[in-house]
């Protein structure tokens, strides 16, 4: 059985820097937008909620990310269809 062309998604988290990027650490962003504009679409729905892995770290799921890009990228900014 060949899988070289099977896609495995591995769940991974994504912290807030790993998202909106980091330019003193050489982070890229992955979606291009301000902490505040970040935060602003989470609490209008726009953007997907955290999972906190403790009581003060706060991380996304990389299927919300992965999700979230795909539909931006088609130009859908549709609320109810965001993870």
């Amino acid at each position: 059985m060949d899988t070289s062309n099977t896609e495995t998604k591995q769940l991974r988290f994504y912290r807030l820097r790993d998202i909106v990027g980091d330019v003193k650490n050489g982070i890229p962003a992955i979606i291009p937008v301000s902490k505040t504009s970040w935060y602003r679409g989470i609490r209008e729905g726009k953007f997907p909620k955290p999972v906190m892995l403790s009581e003060q770290t706060s991380a996304w799921r990389s299927t919300d990310i992965d999700a979230l890009v795909e539909k931006l990228s088609k130009g859908n900014h549709d609320e109810e269809d965001l993870p």
